[in-house]
């Protein structure tokens, strides 16, 4: 009961906040501030799925201005954990697939969002070279998940090299933030799925680096990151297997 109860809740929600963004963002289609609005509105959503997130988002973070922002790419209920991570003047990288998801892809297009076409290498390439421009010109940050591809509980996936060339290529620092594992926590028919941390590190200082030291920054970065992602495992309260209600 509770399982169809929660499903209905969040289609309802999907169904909401997708008329609410056709007239919202028709005020300033595309524009970086509606990802921020919206992502706030998912990250409200989480109690519906019976989870508890701590955030754990410096004060400063809001100052530090243009950056590359990575975070750990796990399931779909990433949308409404990562969401409440996002900073404001900030878009997400997406594949190009994402729009065709039924409610989420209008929203996610609507709200400013950048999607690239991974399998055309060319047409990649230069929209992260718009990219760059765009963050300069509007000082924007962009939120990319260097994984590229939901890890679906094998932990945190090798990188790829994506991120890292904006960041180098754009001048800006990167910023990680973590995310607790949420691998089959989530039972839609259990009262309580128990807590998720997200935690942001502070940047990392891209000065350290040169252009031809990408592998260097991605793989400091990953281990920064994995490090933090084992911490954050062993810290984290995991639900009650027998708190469950069918």
């Amino acid at each position: 009961m509770l399982f169809i109860i929660r499903f209905i809740m969040l289609t309802l929600a999907m169904i909401v906040l997708s008329i609410y963004s056709i007239f919202y963002c028709a005020l300033s289609p595309r524009n970086p501030k509606n990802t921020y609005h919206f992502a706030r509105l998912f990250s409200k959503m989480s109690w519906m799925v019976g989870l508890k997130v701590t955030y754990r988002v410096p004060e400063k973070a809001k100052e530090y201005g243009p950056a590359v922002y990575i975070a750990n790419h796990q399931n779909s209920y990433d949308m409404l954990i990562t969401t409440g991570a996002v900073q404001p003047k900030s878009v997400t990288i997406g594949k190009k697939s994402l729009v065709w998801i039924p409610l989420f892809g209008l929203i996610y297009w609507l709200t400013g969002n950048i999607l690239i076409d991974r399998d055309n290498q060319k047409k990649s390439k230069k929209t992260i070279k718009d990219v760059i421009q765009k963050m300069h010109d509007e000082q924007i940050s962009v939120w990319i998940f260097p994984e590229g591809t939901r890890s679906n509980g094998k932990g945190l996936l090798p990188f790829k090299m994506g991120a890292f060339h904006t960041a180098l290529q754009a001048k800006v620092n990167i910023i990680a933030t973590v995310i607790s594992s949420t691998h089959q926590q989530v039972k839609l028919n259990r009262w309580d799925n128990g807590e998720v941390i997200v935690e942001m590190l502070d940047p990392i200082d891209i000065t350290q680096y040169n252009k031809r030291e990408i592998r260097r920054l991605m793989n400091d970065s990953h281990a920064l990151m994995l490090k933090k992602y084992e911490q954050l495992n062993k810290e984290v309260k995991r639900p009650d297997n027998n708190n469950c209600c069918g």
